[in-house]
């Protein structure tokens, strides 16, 4: 059996792909997630990302039609797979039985 691996970046571009469904492509991925952790990001970081999730089978893509405001160029959209998405289910349980073992503690 294949043992699949997520890195902390991947999780958070799979989790974005996820949460943007149908509708996830590189800019917009890269948007979205810099909205959310406050910080820039290189758009190659993103497409690496991408490219290594769909060679593990975590993620698929398709082109777009061609627009006349891309230049003639096609957008390259990605869904999660059920491989991706058991693997986000798997990281979320992982870390919640993590965060569970923190001891009731108070700090103030």
């Amino acid at each position: 059996m294949v043992q699949h691996s997520l890195g902390e970046f991947e999780e958070l571009v799979l989790l974005m792909v996820a949460a943007l469904h149908d509708k996830a492509y590189g800019v917009l991925i890269l948007e979205k997630l810099e909205e959310k952790l406050g910080k820039k990001i290189n758009i190659s970081a993103i497409h690496v990302a991408l490219k290594r999730m769909e060679n593990k089978g975590f993620v698929k893509s398709s082109y777009g039609g061609i627009t006349n405001e891309r230049g003639g160029r096609r957008k390259k959209f990605y869904v999660v797979t059920a491989l991706g998405k058991r693997m986000l289910d798997d990281q979320y349980a992982l870390r919640n039985s993590i965060y569970r073992l923190i001891p009731k503690i108070s700090f103030g």
